[in-house]
């Protein structure tokens, strides 16, 4: 398969670090988002959503959005476990991701790493529910070592994508002793360096 996408993307390396840790073979195309490169017309009738990630399969289909593209990697495999209900739960914290994490964290992050504006400069709305987002995150992380069950599972990765960058977007984890521990088991997990 082919993977476009773009490095710098947490929503990407999601991608990236759900198909190295199954060992499934794939060709990266690094997409240059910031020149438009996801806006061709060659790119837009791949995915007519114009982001990155896509993967596109060994038959010329191509899936977009990130959580899609990991549901279907992992499909059969321990990150993404048969029982209904677990899916649902993982399901519950991808939704949450996508809605509450990402567009906060990475946001602020965007301004920071893409536009190369101050820190200072962040959006304050962004930054207080990233922070919010972080806090959560660390709270729920008290009792539990991976977000779904006892082991790593796709809500891991998926949530593991822009919190792991975080600090590149001007958030800290002083405090947040929880967040810190579990990021370093999904590093250790999924053969990562650790960043920060």
């Amino acid at each position: 398969m082919d993977v476009f996408g773009d490095l710098n993307s947490g929503n990407c390396l999601k991608v990236k670090y759900t198909a190295d840790f199954l060992g499934l073979p794939y060709r990266w195309h690094e997409v240059d988002i910031m020149a438009g490169e996801s806006r061709t017309p060659a790119f837009l009738a791949m995915s007519p959503f114009g982001q990155v990630p896509v993967v596109r399969l060994a038959d010329g289909r191509a899936i977009a959005q990130s959580g899609a593209i990991m549901r279907y990697l992992a499909r059969g495999s321990a990150l993404l476990p048969d029982d209904a209900f677990a899916q649902a739960e993982i399901d519950q914290w991808m939704f949450w991701e996508q809605n509450f994490h990402e567009p906060n964290v990475a946001g602020a992050r965007f301004h920071v790493v893409y536009r190369r504006e101050p820190v200072e400069t962040r959006a304050p709305d962004k930054v207080e529910k990233a922070e919010a987002a972080l806090d959560f995150m660390n709270t729920a992380l008290e009792q539990r070592d991976f977000f779904v069950g006892p082991s790593l599972t796709i809500a891991d990765i998926a949530l593991l994508g822009y919190t792991r960058l975080a600090p590149e977007g001007g958030f800290g984890f002083d405090g947040r002793k929880a967040l810190t521990r579990w990021i370093a088991r999904c590093e250790e997990v999924l053969g990562l360096p650790a960043l920060h």
